[in-house]
């Protein structure tokens, strides 16, 4: 950002102080404020001075002639780049880590971290597992629902579980059932998902002799999708509510639009993939996020992407205001992702 590196010192001080002041009240800041916040003495006209450079550069906007002034992005931007986390004490680090040390999967784990985050924060806290195209399966279970339905639970080596249910087109037996899960988990324990399925279908073709009973029964569960790969993230977002509080200027109608698109995993997965983007275990910061939604030009993200002990990526986040606490938000992602990052199954 040079031209916010080419700011004057008392300009850097005053902008600082004014965005202090107003993440505080989020009200506009006048120079009398200031005056009186500041240890050394300069005079409110000085600082009006000062705030009307800064406003000339882009950095404050006035929302009414008698008011005072509030940063705008581009104020945000400069604050946010010269900050620091804030450290969080020895007993929160340790709880978050022994939280998600207790749980022993991957979607308990990420649902978990980002209550965590909604909790430290009371903005909106966002964690995702990644999981790579070529997933290695560790086993299978198939369990019989009744009604033709059976139950197939998918453990990947990364220890992701995915379940799905199979409406066949006919009764398949717990015994049967048993077999096929004893014979996947014998054959392809270790294989990709996608390199399993092919070679399955291999051997059913050559093998269709050997045993016609049970070899229906396999492909009936082939065709319905037995060990098909499923490489959509695992995400959780807690706290979308939070953003109901906040004075963002939206209409009803645009508000209920961007909690609509926050629903939506897939535009979760899109904020985060366009923001995040930086190598793993560097912490993130970006104010203004009208590119991802027209009605997100008010928040701010807080996130970084990290690898969890099974080897599989995830992203950790905190969305909010722009008006929001940054060095701690800045802490409570930090810390978390660690938890997360070192948690060992």
């Amino acid at each position: 950002m040079q031209a916010a590196q080419s700011l004057k010192a008392r300009h850097q001080e005053i902008l600082s102080a004014l965005i202090r002041a107003y993440i505080e009240t989020g009200e506009p800041v006048g120079s009398r404020t200031l005056s009186k916040r500041r240890h050394e003495e300069l005079s409110a006209a000085t600082i009006r001075n000062v705030m009307s450079d800064l406003a000339d550069e882009g950095y404050l906007s006035q929302p009414h002639t008698s008011a005072g002034r509030i940063p705008t992005e581009r104020a945000f931007q400069y604050y946010v780049s010269s900050l620091t986390a804030s450290r969080m004490t020895i007993a929160e680090s340790e709880r978050l880590r022994k939280e998600l040390s207790g749980l022993h999967t991957v979607e308990g784990r990420v649902e978990r971290s980002s209550q965590l985050l909604m909790e430290l924060t009371q903005n909106v806290g966002i964690a995702a597992a990644l999981p790579a195209l070529a997933q290695e399966l560790d086993q299978i279970e198939l369990l019989p629902l009744g009604g033709n339905r059976v139950l197939m639970i998918v453990v990947t080596l990364d220890h992701l579980v995915r379940e799905r249910v199979l409406a066949l087109d006919e009764p398949v037996s717990t015994e049967e059932l048993t077999s096929i899960r004893n014979y996947v988990n014998r054959n392809f324990t270790g294989w990709q998902l996608g390199a399993a399925r092919r070679e399955l279908l291999r051997r059913m073709e050559e093998e269709r002799a050997l045993y016609d009973a049970a070899h229906s029964k396999l492909q009936l569960l082939y065709q319905k999708g037995l060990l098909e790969a499923d490489p959509s993230p695992e995400v959780h977002m807690e706290g979308a509510s939070n953003l109901l509080g906040l004075d963002l200027h939206l209409t009803r109608e645009t508000m209920r639009e961007l909690l609509q698109a926050l629903e939506e995993k897939k535009r979760v997965i899109e904020l985060l993939d366009r923001f995040l983007e930086q190598p793993t275990g560097e912490l993130q910061v970006h104010v203004g996020l009208e590119e991802a939604h027209p009605a997100m030009r008010g928040l701010a993200l807080i996130g970084m992407t990290i690898q969890m002990a099974s080897g599989l990526p995830a992203k950790v986040a905190v969305l909010g205001p722009m008006r929001m606490q940054y060095e701690k938000v800045m802490a409570a992602v930090i810390q978390t992702s660690r938890a997360l990052e070192s948690a060992q199954f």
